[in-house]
C-alpha cells in the first residue's frame, strides 16, 4: 500500500469533495466507490477502491448528502 493514500473513515455523508494535491483542483465522488478516481486536469490518482472503502491521497475538503 502506498503511504501517501489513507482510508477515509465512516462518514455520515454521501459523496465527499477531494482536492487533488497535485494541481489543485477538486473532484466529487461517492463515498464508497468501485472505481479508481482521477483529477480531471492533471490526471493523478486521488481514489481508490479498497474493501468498499475508498483510500484517498489528498485533502477532503467538503461533504454532501
Amino acid at each position: 500500500m502506498n503511504s501517501e493514500f489513507k482510508v477515509i473513515k465512516d462518514h455520515d455523508k454521501k459523496f465527499i469533495k477531494i482536492k487533488c494535491p497535485d494541481c489543485g483542483n477538486e473532484e466529487i465522488t461517492y463515498v464508497r466507490g468501485s472505481t479508481e478516481v482521477k483529477c480531471s486536469v492533471c490526471g493523478s490518482t486521488l481514489a481508490k477502491p479498497s474493501g468498499g472503502k475508498y483510500m484517498i491521497r489528498g485533502e477532503i475538503t467538503g461533504t454532501f448528502e
